[in-house]
């Protein structure tokens, strides 16, 4: 009888071990997950900010070079695409195209010394120059966090429970590769 209750306390404690560490992956991947959608949830934040600051830069100097309609329609174009872009690869694209556009309406200051010293501009300037370090630093912990989620679901014994948690591998925030990423630097013409 004492050997029959020392089979069963080793195999309840077995039990015990193997629940623990089963819910112990299984939070572990969870938490992984949340990782990455906070990251990303920075990324879109920052996103937004560079967003709603483009609106009153575009106002700032417009006031100043009144015949340059075009980049301000490029700009704003650039713009509507960033908020309607979805996931990381579209955003990285329309991040593209608005640096892009952005660079080719801040190289325009350069004709107007009297925009080039106005406070307001001369903030906004800032401010986005600040945003777009906030995002570069954003994209780094977010992609972060992705490889360490991907690694996590892949590797054992997380593979064992990411199917069961409808966990599949994210996608990192990159910039556009290749010949498109090269063809649309920006042309600033004086």
């Amino acid at each position: 009888m004492k050997k029959f209750l020392i089979v069963i306390a080793v195999i309840v404690g077995i039990a015990v071990i193997a629940a623990l560490f089963a819910i112990s992956v299984r939070n572990g991947l969870i938490t992984r997950d949340e990782n990455v959608n906070e990251n990303w949830s920075q990324i879109e934040t920052q996103l937004q900010r560079r967003a709603d600051l483009i609106p009153n830069l575009v106002s700032t100097v417009k006031g100043y070079a009144k015949h340059e309609e075009k980049i301000f329609t490029e700009v704003a174009d650039a713009r509507s695409k960033l908020i309607a872009a979805s996931g990381p690869a579209q955003k990285a694209a329309a991040g593209t195209e608005l640096n892009s556009a952005l660079s080719r309406l801040l190289a325009i200051s350069e004709r107007y010394p009297d925009l080039k010293a106005n406070t307001s501009f001369i903030r906004l300037q800032d401010e986005l120059a600040g945003t777009e370090n906030r995002i570069a630093v954003s994209r780094t912990r977010y992609n972060k966090a992705v490889k360490d989620f991907n690694a996590a679901i892949r590797r054992f014994p997380g593979s064992l429970f990411a199917g069961g948690l409808s966990f599949s591998p994210r996608e990192y925030f990159e910039a556009p590769r290749g010949r498109a990423a090269v063809e649309k630097v920006p042309e600033v013409k004086f």
